[in-house]
């Protein structure tokens, strides 16, 4: 199995408001950088299509380490809220999960890879988490 290491991040301008989405894929030498938006998001919309669309592009099964700032995204799978959240039919004890139709989305994905989620501070020293906030920013602007 191929190793893959993916930086995530997603931002919105307002919550909701226009958002966008940035990721960093890292496979051996090779680098790619892919980015995206919509009109009128969520934040954590945002960060979980960050996800959704890096592992996508995968062709293979691939073992990935998956570094994301988002506590939303990375609690969801490392706490294994994910999980319940199936069990009990996409409700939590408030009621029912946000994003639905995105973790169904997910869910396949994570079947296909062996991801390891890994939570990294936002807008500290991380080179890559950097650089795929400033692609999710500049999705925004596309919207404003």
């Amino acid at each position: 199995m191929k190793s893959v290491i993916i930086y995530t991040d997603g931002a919105c301008s307002g919550n909701p408001g226009p958002g966008g989405w940035g990721a960093v894929l890292l496979y051996g030498e090779k680098r790619r950088e892919m980015s995206g938006g919509a009109p009128q998001t969520t934040n954590n919309r945002m960060e979980l299509t960050g996800v959704i669309e890096a592992l996508s592009v995968l062709t293979e099964p691939c073992e990935v380490t998956l570094y994301s700032d988002s506590k939303y995204v990375t609690d969801a799978i490392n706490k294994r809220w994910l999980d319940s959240w199936v069990r009990k039919n996409w409700r939590k004890a408030d009621g029912p999960v946000k994003n639905p139709e995105l973790w169904q989305r997910l869910l396949p994905l994570l079947e296909m890879h062996r991801v390891s989620f890994v939570w990294v501070k936002g807008h500290a020293e991380n080179e890559n988490n950097n650089r795929c906030d400033e692609l999710a920013v500049a999705e925004t602007r596309k919207y404003q």
